[in-house]
């Protein structure tokens, strides 16, 4: 757990523009008769004490989860780490007495279900600034931990240094990464494009079975 004992804020990034699919919202897309966001959620949602959706345009098309869109603080900053700023900046403003947000990427349908708890456990261990998130020999940056308190920290870099690379920030602390295992499924896939899409749905197969 965090060291103030208290379960971080989940920030689910919803903000790519799926250039690859077409345009759209790929968290949207189907998978298994349900959008991946849906799949997103309910592999998230119990590792926290409440879930954001970070998304730019119109929150009503996000109406049916019920969860709270918080759109990007700064203009014209794309990428994940304005989404990452921007739920920092939420979570200082409404939920005061907590210290750490945990981020995912939207089109993730089949996160670890002990992602959290991990990420804490190691960051604890190695008295890490930060965690992130690796498989098959991959880094995710992404997905990780952030401590509020380094938000205007990422503000500065992303306005004064226009910083947009999560591992150009994450390079400056002292960070912990933490490994999964990539089979059956790699728990990090994500879908980028609609040859994805079909792989995810055969994944998501496998998984059931």
């Amino acid at each position: 757990m965090t060291s103030d004992r208290t379960l971080p804020i989940g920030v689910i990034l919803a903000g790519g523009l799926a250039r690859r699919m077409g345009g759209g919202d790929k968290p949207m897309r189907a998978i298994g008769g349900r959008p991946i966001l849906s799949h997103v959620v309910d592999r998230l949602a119990p590792q926290c004490a409440e879930l954001i959706l970070n998304a730019n345009g119109d929150p009503a098309r996000f109406a049916a989860f019920g969860l709270q869109v918080v759109a990007d603080t700064l203009e014209d900053f794309p990428g994940p780490l304005a989404g990452i700023l921007a739920a920092l900046d939420w979570t200082a403003e409404n939920r005061p007495g907590t210290a750490w947000i945990v981020s995912v990427a939207g089109d993730c349908p089949f996160l670890p279900r002990d992602l959290v708890a991990r990420l804490e456990e190691a960051r604890e261990a190695e008295n890490a600034d930060l965690a992130v998130a690796a498989s098959g020999g991959w880094s995710h940056p992404v997905i990780g931990l952030w401590k509020v308190a380094l938000r205007e920290e990422l503000r500065d870099a992303l306005i004064g240094e226009d910083m947009r690379k999560i591992d150009r920030w994450t390079a400056r602390y002292r960070l912990a990464t933490v490994s999964w295992p990539n089979e059956p499924v790699d728990p990090f896939f994500n879908a980028n494009t609609v040859e994805d899409l079909g792989e995810a749905e055969a994944l998501a197969t496998r998984l059931a079975d």
